[in-house]
């Protein structure tokens, strides 16, 4: 058996079967590297050289080693940036991942210390979906893992209120971000194609009235005609037609599921 074909597997990069067969290792011979173990199996169909422990960073660059369109976004994004941190007491972090085609689901059943939730990315155009991205650097190999921008995380996490994130978990966010740029906003809201999402920044922005809102250009911003239903029960912001909290602080924390 050919050990030197186990040398292009990237260290520390997790890979699937087609990945492998891409590489001329077949079937026969991942079942040897196995049973030598020069490959260990993470979850069914997923394997890696043995290494460090395994992070969800490591799997978040193996999607995208994969070929998948991924990045981490909404609450996520925001606490890589430095924004407020929530974490609940007693359970694993929550890792928000924005996708363009589904997640394998040996990724949902890997043994980490996180557990990822799945978005779909809706708030753009095919064409735009990358907009407000970013990468943040990971491990001695300074891999680049997509992340979203701060101006497009808030953005994400905005369209999740309030089935999946709280008004008030957004509020804290948006009282820490004071140092969003306003371009980088316009340009965002521009070509955003969610009503709410757009209606409840301004609100939230208008509420905390940090210098840059004042800086905003929305002209150009298509915040569509009608009443909008976001807080079922709740009142009616005459400004932006959208239903608010009746006492704007909605403390109540959403379940993710």
């Amino acid at each position: 058996m050919d050990k030197l074909k186990i040398e292009q597997v990237p260290d520390g990069v997790v890979v699937n079967r087609a990945w492998l067969k891409e590489k001329d290792i077949n079937s026969a011979l991942v079942d040897y590297y196995l049973r030598k173990g020069y490959l260990e199996r993470v979850a069914y169909g997923a394997y890696r050289r043995p290494g460090s422990p395994l992070k969800w960073q490591h799997l978040v660059y193996s999607l995208q080693v994969l070929g998948f369109s991924v990045h981490i976004g909404g609450r996520s994004a925001l606490e890589l940036k430095g924004f407020a941190h929530y974490l609940p007491f007693n359970k694993k972090q929550r890792v928000h991942l924005f996708r363009e085609n589904k997640l394998p689901g040996w990724l949902f059943k890997t043994k980490i210390d996180a557990e990822f939730v799945e978005h779909t990315r809706k708030l753009f155009k095919n064409n735009e979906n990358n907009l407000g991205l970013t990468t943040i650097l990971f491990g001695s190999w300074d891999w680049k893992i997509n992340v979203a921008s701060p101006e497009r995380a808030i953005l994400e996490m905005m369209s999740d209120v309030p089935n999946k994130e709280s008004f008030h978990m957004v509020d804290v966010m948006m009282e820490s971000a004071t140092t969003l740029r306003p371009e980088v906003i316009n340009t965002l809201l521009e070509k955003c194609n969610n009503i709410k999402v757009k209606r409840l920044f301004l609100w939230f922005s208008e509420k905390h009235g940090h210098p840059w809102f004042e800086r905003l250009e929305l002209d150009h911003v298509d915040l569509g005609k009608g009443k909008r239903v976001v807080q079922k029960g709740g009142k009616l912001d005459p400004k932006y037609l959208i239903t608010v909290p009746n006492d704007n602080n909605d403390r109540q924390e959403q379940p993710i599921f």
